[in-house]
């Protein structure tokens, strides 16, 4: 089974990202908003995706398949008033670890949340973060990326 652990910051200040990969992203949720489980569309620069994500905070099932242009284009418009854009940044921390830092754009702007894997829950938990990371969002459900496309940026 396919397991994404992970931490979710919001951002205090913008690192330099003159070397991380930006990609534009735009995404959306075939699932109902009461739905535990997401189904997301994605596409990521010129590629596609689709994912399923369980039910989680820290530990989640997660599952993803690359998929055509046209089956993207398909399914799209059943995500309308279920969508997020945004820029992410793919780099390196000092320790070795990637981070993916996403620059909402939008309903969502000036949103920017920073997201960080790990192997094992033990290392996500022992896990302290740089000077430029805020608060940590992992377990508050309003910043899950489905929530946001719904209801908007957290109050």
């Amino acid at each position: 089974m396919s397991k994404e652990i992970e931490r979710k910051f919001l951002v205090s200040s913008l690192p330099d990202l003159s070397e991380a990969k930006k990609a534009v992203v735009r995404q959306g949720y075939l699932t109902a908003p009461d739905d535990s489980t997401e189904l997301r569309l994605r596409q990521k620069n010129d590629t596609y995706f689709l994912t399923l994500k369980g039910v989680g905070g820290l530990v989640r099932v997660e599952r993803e398949a690359e998929i055509t242009a046209d089956q993207f284009e398909t399914f799209w418009p059943e995500t309308e008033g279920r969508r997020v854009e945004k820029e992410r940044y793919t780099g390196h921390l000092p320790d070795g670890l990637l981070f993916e830092l996403d620059v909402f754009s939008g309903d969502l702007a000036p949103l920017r949340l920073v997201e960080v894997e790990f192997t094992s829950e033990e290392q996500a938990k022992g896990y302290v973060p740089p000077d430029w990371f805020g608060a940590d969002v992992t377990a508050d459900t309003r910043y899950k990326n489905k929530t946001m496309a719904i209801y908007g940026v957290p109050d």
